[in-house]
């Protein structure tokens, strides 16, 4: 044991040098990054662990086992159930035991690269880390969704405010700022609806942004945005304010039953404009549905094809609907409990300023950065997760 012990110990001893004369040599501080390696793996580990990881893992494959039984896909309705329960745990596991993996994996890479004096590995390794710090900070914000829905895609519709070419323009700048968000999440992005206002901008339009979590990270975003800056459409080069409004609803599947009745609906067709190629304002193929009882109207005009077209609107409806009733039981439920909430689509949830200062600021979270232009490029992410964390400390009050 002694003799094993001395040769740990020297094993142990030139480990050290040969991370001196790499430090030395490459500028890079080893030690530390061994160091921020290991925290970050207890990091993850603690919370692997804390959210019950390992049981979820357990329940999948339980679940797994039964889809091989036999008769089981007899079942459709059961069978059904069953497979969307796998993936959602899936969706929940696989991301854990993957980052887990790697950081172990790059851990180990690590030693060996110093002990080769590998200084390019080290470096990749370097830069492998910081993706990895960023991927547990997502990994650890998603823990906060909790919703059934979160899961699901989501329908973001953005209309302009009052105000003519100036809020169109602005709203323009919204739908854009969510859909640079959705390719750098790697999201796909599909247009829905599209109504181009009559000097520049849009008026409204629909995009379903498609990806795990796409509602649950959205959803934060519903509500009255506010833009402050020089007009480019003021010849006088005045500061202007401008409002659109955002709403979020989820995508639902088709198993959840949303009563809809014919005759409750107005569908109208009308030609299409604004952008999706030459045929659209050739045939009246664009639809819009007003549900009569509710008042929600909605419209698709992304199809060459009316029948399509329609069935989208429906989809989009009956997403609508959906949150709607969601919202109804939620007010009813806060009524019995002696609660007043804030109605979220009237408030005014963050304000984007370009004159006399820079500033983008989050009203309920108090978040707030100087960088305007990246925010509207897209980089909503640092006030989406800080919503989440805001969200789920009002649970815990």
């Amino acid at each position: 044991m002694k003799n094993i012990f001395i040769n740990h110990r020297y094993v142990y001893y030139w480990k050290i040098q040969i991370f001196k004369v790499l430090e030395v040599n490459v500028g890079i501080e080893i030690s530390d990054l061994l160091k921020k390696i290991s925290v970050l793996a207890t990091k993850a580990y603690e919370t692997y662990n804390g959210i019950g990881i390992d049981g979820k893992k357990k329940q999948l494959e339980k679940l797994e086992s039964m889809t091989y039984t036999d008769g089981f896909w007899n079942d459709k309705e059961n069978s059904a159930q069953v497979n969307k329960e796998i993936s959602i745990l899936k969706k929940k596991v696989d991301p854990w035991e993957q980052i887990i993996t790697d950081i172990k994996d790059a851990k180990e890479l690590l030693e060996v690269a110093a002990e080769e004096g590998d200084a390019n590995l080290i470096e990749e390794i370097t830069e492998q880390l910081n993706h990895f710090e960023e991927r547990f900070e997502n990994l650890e914000n998603l823990e906060l969704l909790s919703g059934e829905d979160d899961l699901n895609n989501a329908f973001i519709t953005v209309h302009a405010g009052a105000g003519g070419t100036e809020s169109q323009d602005w709203a323009l700048m919204l739908l854009r700022m969510y859909i640079r968000w959705a390719e750098k999440s790697g999201y796909d992005a599909e247009t829905i609806d599209y109504m181009a206002g009559e000097e520049a901008g849009i008026k409204q339009a629909t995009v379903l942004i498609k990806g795990d979590y796409a509602y649950g990270l959205l959803n934060c975003e519903a509500g009255v945005h506010r833009l402050v800056r020089i007009s480019p459409f003021d010849s006088n080069k005045r500061r202007h304010t401008s409002f659109a409004s955002v709403e979020v609803h989820p995508e639902i599947s088709e198993d959840i039953d949303i009563d809809i009745v014919e005759a409750d609906l107005r569908i109208d067709t009308y030609r299409a404009s604004g952008a999706g190629g030459q045929h659209v304002n050739t045939t009246d193929s664009a639809v819009r549905i007003t549900h009569i009882p509710s008042g929600i109207v909605v419209s698709c005009q992304n199809e060459r094809s009316q029948h399509k077209n329609k069935a989208s609107a429906m989809k989009v409806l009956k997403s609508k609907l959906y949150e709607k009733q969601k919202i109804e039981l939620q007010e009813r439920i806060d009524e019995k409990a002696g609660e007043k909430k804030d109605i979220s689509w009237g408030s005014q949830i963050r304000s984007y300023v370009f004159q006399p200062y820079t500033m983008v600021k989050d009203h309920r979270t108090g978040e707030e950065t100087g960088s305007v232009e990246y925010v509207l490029d897209g980089d909503i992410t640092k006030f989406i997760y800080a919503y989440l964390r805001f969200k789920n400390t009002q649970k815990s009050d």
